[in-house]
């Protein structure tokens, strides 16, 4: 079946860094935008990073500058480097892929980040 598995998240305090990962399987996904969103306690889910299937990159207003998505279509993985960390980054993590068209949308599960001291 085809699968989107995060990984990475983890307790950081403020100022540091975490990689997340996004491992996919099932399907290749060179033809989809790659994204991750996040989602807060008691808020809805918001848009984090983008990176398309040639490479083009997005970032929220809230994480430019200190973070940065990449993709290895080798590995079918997409990446979210996070710099400068802050409390209000504190969010369940969830990566995407997005035809962009007619196909089926996925989502993982989720991977939580904490940022507190």
């Amino acid at each position: 079946q085809v699968q989107l598995v995060e990984s990475g998240g983890g307790l950081v305090q403020p100022g540091g860094s975490l990689r997340l990962s996004c491992a996919a399987s099932g399907r290749t996904f060179s033809n989809y935008a790659m994204g991750w969103f996040r989602q807060a306690p008691g808020k809805e889910r918001e848009f984090v990073a983008v990176i398309g299937w040639n490479g083009n990159t997005f970032y929220a207003d809230s994480v430019k500058g200190r973070f940065t998505i990449s993709r290895d279509g080798a590995k079918n993985a997409v990446y979210l480097q996070m710099n400068s960390l802050k409390p209000e980054d504190t969010a369940v993590y969830y990566c995407n892929a997005d035809p962009h068209g007619p196909w089926v949308e996925y989502w993982g599960q989720g991977t939580q980040v904490t940022v507190s001291s």
